[in-house]
């Protein structure tokens, strides 16, 4: 299971040296979660294209960079973090009215497409979109709201999509990648990773004052017997 980090959790003011920190220690995939103010449960506002930039040109073309959209415009502002530079943009389904045309317009741009749903929504919202999307990312805690713990309820839905991929794949169709988002920490990866998991967002069990991120991922990767 690959482990790639939310920058939520880093001290902006040293971002560069913080994303910098994690390649060295061995993550060669960045999560970027956008939130607009408007569509997350607590109005937070992040960061957009203009900060995505930044870290594409502080990083270089080797780093893969995906972009988490909890916004309400994704079908309109797409194109931005594109040329942005990041390698996947991943869109909630509860705020795209028309999925299949998002997906077409990412890849027609040269970016892959993702989709993702939050803990209450039902799998059946996004698997008739599964054979053309690159990544599906099931949410284990609400978009937004801080604090949260991981939430065990989504393993039923994270098999299942889990079940749906291999059977694509077995038929000789796209190799789509399953990842979880929230409350991810070394106590829990292993549990993850046997549920079919394949990338993991990892935000303060990774990047946090308790240790570097080299030690973090280290005690991760233990978990998981790497």
């Amino acid at each position: 299971m690959e482990i790639t980090p939310s920058i939520l959790t880093a001290d902006f003011t040293k971002l560069g040296e913080t994303l910098e920190e994690a390649v060295e220690a061995g993550i060669n995939w960045m999560h970027m979660d956008v939130m607009d103010g408007n569509w997350v449960v607590n109005r937070t506002i992040t960061f957009g294209p203009a900060l995505i930039r930044s870290v594409r040109e502080r990083l270089g073309p080797e780093v893969f960079i995906d972009c988490h959209l909890m916004i309400t415009n994704a079908e309109e502002a797409w194109n931005q973090y594109v040329d942005a530079g990041v390698n996947l943009v991943i869109a909630h389904v509860e705020a795209v009215d028309d999925m299949d045309s998002l997906i077409k317009s990412l890849h027609d741009s040269g970016c892959q497409a993702g989709a993702v749903l939050n803990p209450d929504t039902p799998s059946s919202s996004i698997l008739p979109h599964l054979a053309n999307l690159d990544l599906v990312l099931v949410m284990s805690v609400v978009p937004g709201k801080g604090g949260q713990s991981f939430m065990p309820e989504v393993e039923g839905k994270v098999r299942e999509f889990r079940a749906a991929i291999d059977k694509q794949i077995a038929s000789g169709g796209r190799e789509t990648k399953l990842m979880i988002d929230g409350g991810i920490k070394d106590h829990n990866a292993a549990m993850v990773a046997e549920w079919g998991i394949d990338v993991a967002v990892v935000g303060s069990g990774l990047i946090n004052n308790r240790g570097t991120i080299a030690e973090n991922l280290a005690a991760i990767n233990s978990a998981l017997g790497l």
